[in-house]
């Protein structure tokens, strides 16, 4: 069995969790569309359109594909750009990032660790502490309140 050390808030613990693995008929059945275009296809959401760009609520957003906890409530910050934008994960043991390339850009590409799930970017431009803007797309996270 494939698996990935993931974190989870709510114990604080570190445990092995199965990957997930999906087919794209399956995916396409558990999201919505949107969710699947953003989540598995690495698409964009319009900026100001998402759910969770201006959610002030306490809590954590999770994976929309496989419910991996990804960012703190406490961590979120409004970078002005339209999407939600956080300073650090929860736990670097849940993303992974690879470098994007397409529409002639040089970015860093913010991936679930456990699904693959196209998360957003992270960019150099955040405030202190880290200096780091994780700018997701709201409809790859589903939000649980505290």
């Amino acid at each position: 069995m494939d698996t990935v050390m993931i974190y989870d808030d709510a114990s604080g613990t570190v445990r092995p969790v199965a990957r997930c693995r999906l087919s794209e008929e399956e995916w396409r059945q558990r999201l919505t569309p949107e969710a699947f275009r953003v989540a598995r296809e690495g698409g964009t959401e319009p900026p100001f359109t998402g759910r969770y760009h201006a959610w002030k609520a306490a809590g954590i957003y999770r994976c929309v594909c496989c419910s991996t906890d990804l960012f703190l409530s406490e961590a979120k910050f409004d970078s002005g750009t339209g999407w939600p934008s956080f300073r650090a994960p929860a736990s670097e043991l849940n993303i992974r990032t690879l470098s994007d390339r397409r529409f002639g850009m040089n970015r860093t590409e913010v991936l679930c660790a456990r699904c693959d799930a196209h998360l957003g970017h992270v960019f150099e431009d955040g405030p202190p502490p880290t200096g780091l803007r994780y700018c997701i797309n709201s409809a790859s996270l589903v939000f649980s309140e505290k």
